[in-house]
């Protein structure tokens, strides 16, 4: 008789769940956090038990310059040519034969015009409502090491060894 129900130990749980545990360490930053598991990890302290937990999460836009449609025009030639060279690399890989290294530039250069219209026409639309660029990330205002309960003091100890 089979087991209809997978072991949570095979499959990680389906969906997100904070880790339980105590935490055995905060840190401002998440380059700190993970320095922190690679020192346990180091020391063979079982990783598989750790989680680095993010802290009152904000979202971040960085505006990174001025949209134009020149940019706009650049942006949409650059992301079509390089969809223009995957297919044309496609279309050359499917038929070796009757394709000449002449096709895959014609690919290039059509997937390149279609791009830079398509951009330029979006653009177009919205132009006046968002006339900059931007990156979004989420960052955490800090990090927590969390490990189970019989865990912590192994892991307490390890991290204080290698502060000292």
């Amino acid at each position: 008789m089979t087991d209809p129900q997978p072991s949570a130990r095979r499959r990680p749980p389906r969906g997100a769940v904070i880790p339980t545990g105590e935490t055995v360490a905060t840190f401002d930053s998440y380059a700190e956090a993970q320095a922190a598991v690679d020192r346990l990890a180091r020391a063979e302290f079982p990783v598989k038990e750790l989680s680095i937990v993010g802290s009152d999460l904000k979202s971040v836009e960085r505006v990174t310059g001025k949209m134009s449609y020149g940019r706009a025009a650049l942006a949409g030639a650059l992301s079509g040519l390089w969809v223009g060279i995957f297919f044309g690399l496609l279309l050359v890989l499917l038929s070796p034969t009757s394709t000449t290294p002449l096709f895959l530039v014609a690919a290039a250069l059509i997937g390149a015009g279609f791009g830079l219209f398509f951009n330029i026409v979006v653009y177009s639309i919205g132009r006046r409502r968002r006339d900059y660029t931007s990156v979004m990330q989420v960052v955490a205002s800090s990090y927590a090491v969390v490990v189970g309960v019989e865990l912590a003091n192994r892991a307490r100890n390890v991290l204080d060894r290698s502060e000292g």
